[in-house]
């Protein structure tokens, strides 16, 4: 996907102010980071919007990577925040147009993928919401496919901190998406 210093070179040269570095940049990186919003979200327009948030905040923010860590984390963490920011915001706007929504996902209408999607995000949002600190790390490491380490440098913590809050937010979603536990 990425040839050896590739990204490197085209990162460097965004951040240069090269036009053509960025837009080459950024369309390199859309299908992961498309891939990173369609795990969260379980609509593909709804992916798609937050892909190009994301796309759009890693153009305006380039400058900040300081080279830290990963790129292609950094990337993720960003994809991840985004459509995290996508499913927060769908969910106002439809408690704020009064929609009554379905206690359960009705399994009649909605696929098992998407079904399954919506109650991982309505776990995390429960997750964030009693758990805030937590959070983070568990959508780096099991939603974005970061190693631990790669999880460590991005949130700037040590190891055994990611590695606990990883299995604190496993056990707080499990017990909210396992029945009988």
């Amino acid at each position: 996907m990425y040839e050896d210093g590739e990204l490197e070179r085209l990162v460097t040269a965004a951040q240069a102010g090269d036009p053509g570095a960025m837009e080459h940049l950024l369309a390199k990186l859309r299908p992961l980071v498309l891939r990173r919003c369609s795990r969260f979200l379980p609509h593909h327009a709804d992916a798609e919007e937050a892909a190009q948030d994301a796309l759009l905040s890693v153009s305006t923010h380039l400058g900040e990577y300081g080279g830290r860590g990963s790129f292609l984390g950094w990337v993720t963490v960003i994809a991840s925040n985004a459509a995290r920011s996508t499913y927060r915001s769908m969910r106002r706007r439809s408690e704020d147009s009064h929609a009554d929504l379905p206690e359960s996902v009705d399994p009649r209408t909605t696929s098992v993928i998407a079904g399954t999607r919506l109650d991982v995000m309505e776990a995390l949002a429960a997750l964030e919401q009693q758990h805030p600190a937590l959070v983070e790390a568990f959508v780096l490491r099991d939603l974005g496919d970061l190693t631990y380490t790669q999880v460590a440098e991005a949130l700037d913590v040590p190891l055994g901190t990611v590695k606990d809050r990883i299995h604190q937010a496993r056990r707080f979603m499990r017990e909210r998406l396992v029945p009988g536990r």
